[in-house]
């Protein structure tokens, strides 16, 4: 099993302009084989250019999809659903651009905490609208995904973040419902951490249906820094077959001041590139280990 490890690009800089394109050096440096890039909107990146910049580096994309109130497969104005899928549709367009293969994220819509906008009861009716909504704009969508051939991924997110999907179960039931192999699963394990009994046995879970791994820390700090078991996910990774990538997004600041939000994202004050290399470095040879495990011994 050799999967592309690699960072996302808020590890940087957020908004992420051309005259970033030098961290993409740095990111190799650092061990890096991948960048994960947020889907830029209009006029923030040139495509053409951005590809040839990541290329040069020896990097190559994935994207992260940013849902938002006007764009939400969940809504029940049809203005905004059906901008929820264009959105997707245009995704899928930038990432055959880009060379990149997965968008992923929590596509499905509904976003609560960071839109400001506190979590409600939902009548189940009413819930049962929403996953129908969000299942026929998957479909829609993962029709322009296969023909572009791009994969898109449904990430669960913490019940802070959305009501829509907290767990790898309710991922793969959307998956299971647009029945297309052009929509799997993406996990992360900053939000697993909060929403799964087992981490472990929810990458397994996932199966052949996991296109895409974010490995996080419990607190986003640098993987290895946390108490996530990474020996325990590195074996279900390896257990399940996974062989896409997996992306860092270290997120967590040195400014521990009482009064910093740890909630929102920041710029970093320092160069992180050593920290960021110690964590890749952790993390390969962790999954190196399982690995191992699992080809000489039958045990992952």
């Amino acid at each position: 099993m050799t999967n592309a490890i690699g960072v996302i690009s808020m590890f940087y800089a957020r908004p992420f302009g051309r005259e970033h394109f030098p961290t993409f050096r740095r990111m190799k440096q650092a061990g890096a084989d991948v960048v994960e890039l947020l889907v830029p909107e209009p006029g923030e990146l040139d495509l053409a250019e951005t590809k040839a910049a990541a290329t040069d580096a020896g990097l190559s994309i994935v994207l992260a999809a940013r849902v938002n109130l006007t764009r939400d497969l969940a809504s029940a104005d049809p203005a905004a659903h059906a901008a929820g899928i264009a959105y997707l549709e245009q995704c899928v367009d930038i990432a055959a651009a880009l060379g990149a293969g997965i968008v992923g994220g929590p596509l499905y819509g509904a976003p609560l905490v960071f839109a400001g906008r506190a979590p409600q009861p939902v009548e189940p009716a009413e819930r049962r609208r929403r996953v129908n909504a969000v299942v026929r704009g998957l479909t829609q969508a993962a029709k322009r995904a296969a023909d572009k051939g791009v994969v898109l991924g449904v990430e669960p997110l913490n019940r802070f973040e959305t009501d829509m999907c907290n767990t790898c179960r309710h991922a793969l039931d959307y998956v299971e419902a647009v029945a297309s192999p052009a929509v799997g699963v993406m996990l992360d394990t900053f939000h697993m951490n909060m929403e799964e009994y087992d981490l472990a046995a929810s990458i397994r879970l996932a199966g052949s249906r996991l296109v895409h791994f974010q490995a996080n820390e419990n607190n986003r700090g640098f993987v290895g820094s946390g108490h996530i078991d990474w020996p325990a996910v590195a074996r279900a990774l390896a257990a399940s077959g996974y062989q896409g990538p997996i992306v860092l997004e270290p997120f967590r600041r040195d400014d521990e001041a009482a009064g910093v939000t740890l909630a929102q994202w920041r710029a970093p004050t320092r160069n992180e590139d050593a920290e960021l290399k110690a964590s890749i470095d952790y993390l390969k040879a962790t999954l190196a280990f399982a690995d191992r495990l699992a080809t000489t011994k039958g045990i992952a």
